[in-house]
């Protein structure tokens, strides 16, 4: 996963807002706790975003529990205004457990 110049955006941290340059990607971050089955699922217009990797990162334990930070990475391919929502599925529920959205306002990116 290319994280160079990429700082994470949890939905804890700044909000649900991101700003980005077409063409660089971009990461999105969620905790999930895979023991009680917690699955974040996006949903996105493939026209303006592209999704370059979805990587689980378990936090070390000295316990059975699986959970950790769930690493969505992005990229934007056309300027504009785009929305990211992620619901977290449970198997065995037809609803979401919990749903967010990120709203990703993409750049252009400027001349040399």
């Amino acid at each position: 996963m290319n994280t160079a110049g990429a700082e994470p955006a949890s939905l804890c941290d700044a909000g649900d807002f991101r700003k980005v340059v077409v063409g660089q990607p971009f990461i999105l971050q969620l905790w999930e706790d895979r023991t009680r089955g917690e699955q974040w699922v996006a949903s996105y217009d493939t026209k303006g975003l592209a999704l370059l990797s979805d990587e689980f990162l378990r936090i070390a334990s000295n316990n059975a529990v699986e959970n950790g930070q769930r690493i969505f990475e992005f990229q934007a391919v056309q300027p504009g205004t785009h929305h990211v929502v992620f619901e977290k599925r449970m198997g065995w529920k037809f609803t979401a457990e919990d749903r967010r959205l990120f709203t990703v306002e993409a750049q252009p990116p400027t001349g040399d």
